[in-house]
């Protein structure tokens, strides 16, 4: 199973939580993330976002550049433990790819278990997108990763 684990861009500060909306910069880093995830996925692909307005926005930027659908989860909110984002995506067992658009401390949570075996505080900077990848006849549930990228890395989209 392939699992995207995409943290939501640059957001402004404020409250209530779960309506705070990307910046300028965040709006560029979901754009640059989005077209490099455009390229590189199956249409096939699931795209499971957290309804914080911040994932969301992150999120359209795979219709703005791909034409992408994608479904809100509850299970990925703020606060979300690594558990409720492995039953999200259904890991392991997924037939597709799965992206799942969260938030910290949650996906860096995920990705130190599914790496490394125990839930650790690992930073996923915003914007950033790691893709993990586990292989069906392996016995255990570990995975590898198979590429860290962050937006910066990424070329800015012509206009």
């Amino acid at each position: 199973m392939d699992l995207l684990l995409w943290r939501h861009a640059d957001a402004a500060e404020g409250e209530p939580d779960l309506d705070r909306p990307l910046t300028r910069k965040g709006e560029k880093q979901a754009r640059r993330v989005a077209q490099w995830i455009n390229g590189h996925l199956p249409d096939s692909a699931r795209i499971l976002v957290s309804p914080a307005r911040r994932a969301q926005q992150t999120a359209h930027a795979l219709i703005e550049i791909g034409g992408r659908k994608w479904k809100t989860v509850d299970l990925l909110a703020p606060g979300a433990s690594a558990s409720d984002v492995l039953a999200a995506v259904e890991w392991p067992r997924a037939r597709a790819p799965v992206v799942a658009v969260g938030h910290q401390p949650t996906l860096g949570l995920v990705a130190s278990l599914l790496l490394g075996g125990v839930e650790q505080p690992w930073a996923i900077r915003k914007g950033a997108l790691w893709w993990l990848s586990s292989q069906p006849e392996e016995e255990s549930v570990q995975a590898s990763l198979i590429a860290s990228i962050h937006p910066s890395l990424l070329q800015a989209r012509p206009d």
